[in-house]
């Protein structure tokens, strides 16, 4: 993967030579840098054949670098060779996979510790399939081994067995081998857990006040989790999924805006009134049919009609709920607003996008472009961040930049 750093300020990203494939042509221009010179090697359109990968092994050149303004075409490039095929499943199976996703709750792999017992039975979701992974009830607990730490797909529970699942990550934080750094860390690991378990029961109930009521209780805990430890937002956030989860995205948002919030110079509570309204920015998304928000493709001009009403749903719903900040409707109502006017729903722009609507809109559309699919590979974030930087005209580029500073500074 191409090493990402700053777009505007570094005009090359170096890249392993060894992700340049025989038999390729190259849609970008490829250069050594020799200490500050910077030396042409290949033109674009070249094509990558045997002697031109036995030039790089001859020379011994381990890295080579690609034009910034190329990165797009750079990191499709790579994207599409690691991307594995992808065969669409028949109507019924792919029906029964969504209804699986709903029946079940997505928890976070790195809190399965192996040689820890469980009294709650993990499932696993790939390929279209739920599948039993690990059996374990109270009556006959189990125990994590290896080969479940390194399953590949996304681990589900039961949502009945939620309460078992607590009880197992209280007893992580209590254990007497847990080291301090790494009880820092569980916290802040429950804290994300508990998030989008809150965020995935008010889905299935957007009016309940009770879970309104305890979604900004934990944004008040995350905001200050990250005003201890800047870094820590890094642990709050959830990466590595197979699918595309509303309440899992959700939580990043909320993260990844308050930590752009804080970078932007936002006092505690504003980052609490912007945390609250990107934790809850997609509730509309619960008035939207199941099989447009899970459709395996591209939607259709009808498709796509009705699932842009989901910001104007979000709005009426949380409206009837006097808990929620007034500020915290900038990021419900605008994050899909954008500074060209060419966003949705009311085609605002410039000055018209409040801070909390700009922020939002950059990170959403940050996380929605490298979460995992079921029917396609997640974009890279180099991919992501050099996309939302070529719409300049959509994005505030001053946030942009401070942006893509948190990024390398959590990935450190």
């Amino acid at each position: 993967m191409a090493q990402f750093t700053e777009i505007d300020l570094d005009p090359y990203v170096s890249v392993p030579a060894e992700k340049l494939a025989v038999g390729t042509s190259l849609p970008f221009a490829v250069f050594l840098k020799d200490r500050s010179i910077v030396i042409p090697l290949f033109k674009k359109g070249t094509i990558f054949d045997g002697i031109a990968a036995n030039i790089l092994r001859e020379k011994g050149i381990s890295t080579i670098y690609v034009r910034t303004s190329d990165g797009v075409e750079l990191d499709n490039y790579l994207w599409q060779r690691r991307a594995p095929k992808r065969t669409a499943p028949d109507r019924s199976t792919y029906d029964e996979y969504v209804a699986s996703k709903s029946r079940h709750y997505l928890i976070e792999r790195a809190l399965l510790q192996p040689g820890a017992r469980i009294t709650f039975s993990l499932y696993v979701l790939i390929q279209f399939r739920l599948s039993v992974l690990l059996p374990a009830t109270e009556q006959a607990p189990a125990t994590i081994d290896e080969r479940v730490v390194n399953t590949p797909g996304d681990i589900m529970i039961k949502p009945e067995e939620i309460p078992q699942y607590n009880a197992y990550l209280s007893t992580l934080l209590c254990a007497e081998e847990t080291k301090e750094k790494d009880r820092d860390k569980m916290k802040r690991n429950a804290i994300k857990e508990n998030s989008k378990l809150i965020l995935k029961e008010l889905l299935d109930n957007p009016r309940s006040g009770e879970k309104i009521k305890e979604s900004i209780t934990m944004v008040n805990t995350m905001v200050e989790s990250i005003l201890e430890n800047r870094s820590a937002a890094s642990d709050l956030l959830s990466l590595r999924t197979y699918d595309y989860y509303t309440y899992t995205h959700s939580v990043n948002v909320a993260v990844l805006s308050v930590g752009l919030g804080m970078a932007a110079g936002l006092k505690r509570q504003d980052l609490v009134t912007l945390g609250i309204g990107a934790m809850l920015h997609d509730v509309g998304k619960s008035a939207i049919p199941s099989s447009i928000i899970n459709k395996a493709g591209r939607l259709d001009d009808d498709e796509y009609r009705i699932i842009k009403t989901h910001v104007s749903e979000g709005e009426n719903i949380l409206r009837m709920n006097k808990e929620i900040p007034q500020d915290s409707f900038l990021a419900v109502s605008q994050h899909h607003e954008r500074l060209s006017g060419r966003g949705y729903p009311n085609n605002r722009m410039e000055q018209e996008i409040h801070l909390f609507g700009r922020i939002t809109s950059i990170v959403d559309c940050y996380d929605a472009m490298t979460t995992e699919r079921s029917y396609q590979p997640a974009r890279t974030p180099f991919y992501a961040l050099s996309t939302i930087t070529r719409e300049s005209k959509d994005f505030d580029r001053e946030l942009l930049k401070e942006f893509i500073r948190m990024l390398g500074e959590l990935k450190a």
